[in-house]
């Protein structure tokens, strides 16, 4: 596969990306776990329980797209590896995390469960999946729900009515909150295209996204949603113009499980972090199929 392989790309002498600054050449890691993977460094600098060294052993890749500062968006395709139980069109599961900047926990987890793919219900699965959606929010000076240009990513999807709905949401409901700015039209942000693109390419059957610090699972879709996943209980949180929840669950009928873990910047306990994903592996068995 063209992602097993190595690659390298020259960086412009103009360029000064974060990820490649101060770089006559960026090596791009392979999905076997090269070593050079500049981005590891700066992130594990920014995420709770996340060293360098288990960044790059996660085999996260540039996917081509790139925020507004011109870090990449990182992700990772795994097909589904057991053989038989998956059948011809085994179920697709898109695994976001770091949407908003200053959720740490929320990419640290993803970056954790990468590393625990192995277990026999997660290979019957086709994994999608994109730790920090958000990187410029995360690597500010301060960390920031918002994207390099003010946006809140999760209001800038085209739910139906976006033009009429999220200004008037954001000017009445939240009093013109800079950290609730749904951005001047939808998909005006390179972050939300991604997400956008890869649900138009990778059609998943249910896209995972990881929060904080609510403590609690919400869902949007038609199937039974999951009611307790390790210590979190289900309890809907709302429907926003823009949000990922009602552009997917809502209008697009591809249903999402919000997890909001407990604390923005801590990492739940070891034993926590594994219950969620075993309850989450067991409730996709039972409800998600193709």
């Amino acid at each position: 596969m063209a992602e097993e392989s190595a690659r390298i790309k020259r960086c412009p002498a103009r360029d000064r990306r974060p990820f490649c600054s101060g770089l006559a050449v960026c090596l791009v890691a392979t999905a076997a776990g090269a070593t050079d993977a500049p981005w590891c460094d700066r992130l594990a600098t920014r995420l709770p329980t996340v060293s360098a060294a288990s960044c790059r052993q996660s085999a996260v890749l540039p996917s081509g797209a790139r925020s507004t500062n011109g870090f990449p968006i990182l992700e990772r395709d795994i097909a589904a590896s057991v053989a038989g139980a998956a059948g011809a069109n085994p179920p697709r599961v898109l695994l976001l995390g770091g949407i908003h900047g200053d959720e740490p926990s929320a990419s640290a987890l993803v970056f954790r469960w990468l590393q625990t793919m192995d277990t026999p219900t997660a290979q019957r699965l086709h994994w999608k999946v994109a730790p920090l959606l958000n990187p410029d929010g995360l690597l500010a000076a301060r960390p920031q729900r918002v994207n390099a240009r003010g946006v809140d990513l999760n209001r800038n999807f085209p739910t139906p009515g976006w033009q009429r709905e999220a200004p008037r949401y954001w000017a009445k409901v939240t009093r013109s909150d800079p950290r609730r700015f749904p951005g001047k039209n939808p998909l005006s942000e390179p972050e939300s295209r991604w997400v956008h693109d890869t649900i138009e390419r990778f059609r998943p059957d249910l896209i995972v996204s990881v929060h904080a610090p609510f403590g609690v699972l919400d869902f949007d879709g038609e199937t039974e949603p999951p009611r307790k996943f390790g210590r979190l209980n289900y309890r809907k949180v709302g429907v926003y113009p823009g949000s990922l929840g009602n552009y997917s669950g809502q209008h697009k009928q591809v249903p999402v499980i919000t997890i909001e873990l407990p604390h923005a910047q801590a990492m739940p306990p070891d034993a926590e972090v594994q219950r969620i994903w075993l309850d989450m592996l067991e409730w996709i068995k039972v409800n998600v199929g193709r």
